[in-house]
């Protein structure tokens, strides 16, 4: 068999194919994590009396009827940032409360939006989805207690419902005439922008900030809105308010959408996108490098390996792990008498104190030189002072045989 077929059937697929499978697939999963991340930002919402909602409370009904007569959308607000943005200060900001909203998300609105136009249409009815049929829609079951939406009233003004029907039938709103919504909720006022006649008001601003409260969302929504006059009506009341045509902005942040920060969002996000960035430059670099050997493969060694040396670390090792270092000073210090007697030629029979003696006799310039490194090394107990008394002994034995030479 040739060398050709013999690569060929080794390596299947070519580095260049390898490199572009391998960074489809890495492309592909970086797709995968930034749209799972931001996917529930922008996923419409079912039901709740949102801009986004297509259900009887929802009011992208409006927001449809706006982009129709002003030739472009309305913007959302999905942030602090858009609320906070130079262009959201000279724009109408439409709040829609709902039933769920947080609390919380309307009174940082409120402090984000003082000294600017802004539009609060209460919460009204209680509904569910409906099983089945059509997405989105909702079945409504009754009106909100009055106490439910006193409490919402009550962050954005000193103000309660009026109890009580209205004595008219018809309410003008900006020279049109329409029905009155079913179980009108409105608010006492003697200067109303918009009323159901002896002070009732339904549309009201506040005295000292340019906020405006439509008490009741039936005159807005997507309920309201299959009514030709309410829809004639709803953009009566925009345009009643709106700093210019065409300046009009919803908030989505009281409804919680664009808000959900997690981990994968502090990823991807300043100022820790520069991580990122930094961290996946890295590991593209590592890759990079790993592609190539630099040098030859490198041989494993032997578990154990030949020669003195080896014997001697291996033994110094299992010494250590069976805790003896400690009784090897004196060991060794009587291994060192003996080999220093047979070097210096000591006289027979001699031993312990008297070998000692006749040791140091040998060394001319230092009294006792021997029997004190004997001493220091048969009295070590550490490894660091026992290395220490082996070399001046092992020093003193080769000093002295250099000199009988």
């Amino acid at each position: 068999m040739s060398s050709e077929t013999t690569g060929a059937a080794e390596a299947p697929f070519s580095r260049r194919t390898l490199f572009w499978g391998i960074f489809a697939s890495l492309l592909a999963a970086a797709g995968f994590f930034l749209l799972s991340t931001y996917a529930p930002d922008f996923r419409q919402p079912e039901g709740d009396a949102n801009p986004l909602s297509k259900g009887g409370t929802g009011y992208a009904g409006l927001v449809e009827w706006l982009k129709l007569t002003d030739g472009q959308a309305p913007p959302m607000a999905r942030g602090e940032k858009d609320l906070q943005s130079p262009l959201a200060s000279t724009f109408l900001l439409v709040v829609t409360i709902a039933p769920n909203s947080d609390p919380a998300a309307l009174q940082r609105i409120i402090k984000l939006r003082s000294g600017k136009d802004t539009l609060f249409v209460l919460p009204k009815w209680v509904t569910f989805r409906q099983p089945g049929g059509h997405e989105g829609w909702e079945t409504k079951v009754e009106r909100l207690p009055d106490t439910f939406v006193n409490d919402w009233l009550g962050r954005l003004a000193k103000a309660k419902l009026g109890e009580g029907k209205p004595t008219v039938d018809q309410i003008d709103v900006e020279g049109r005439k329409i029905a009155v919504p079913d179980e009108l909720q409105w608010v006492a006022d003697d200067h109303p922008l918009i009323s159901a006649g002896d002070g009732k008001a339904i549309l009201t601003e506040l005295d000292n900030e340019p906020f405006y409260i439509l008490t009741d969302p039936d005159f807005i929504n997507n309920a309201a809105l299959k009514d030709p006059q309410k829809a004639a009506a709803a953009l009566g009341i925009i345009a009643m308010l709106e700093p210019a045509k065409g300046a009009v902005m919803f908030d989505l942040t009281l409804h919680g959408i664009g808000q959900n920060y997690d981990l994968a969002k502090l990823l991807v996000e300043p100022p820790f996108l520069a991580l990122t960035l930094s961290v996946l430059t890295a590991a593209a670099l590592a890759f990079l490098h790993g592609l190539g050997r630099f040098g030859p493969p490198r041989a494993e060694g032997r578990a154990i390996a030949f020669g003195k040396r080896a014997l001697v670390d291996t033994t110094a090792m299992l010494l250590k792990r069976a805790g003896r270092l400690q009784g090897l000073g004196d060991r060794y210090a009587n291994l060192m008498r003996q080999r220093a007697a047979a070097l210096l030629g000591a006289p027979h029979g001699l031993q312990g104190e008297a070998l000692d003696r006749w040791l140091d006799s040998r060394d001319k310039a230092e009294a006792h030189g021997f029997s004190q490194r004997f001493k220091a090394a048969n009295d070590s107990k550490t490894l660091a002072g026992m290395h220490e008394a082996a070399e001046k002994l092992h020093d003193w034995t080769a000093r002295r045989l250099g000199d009988r030479r």
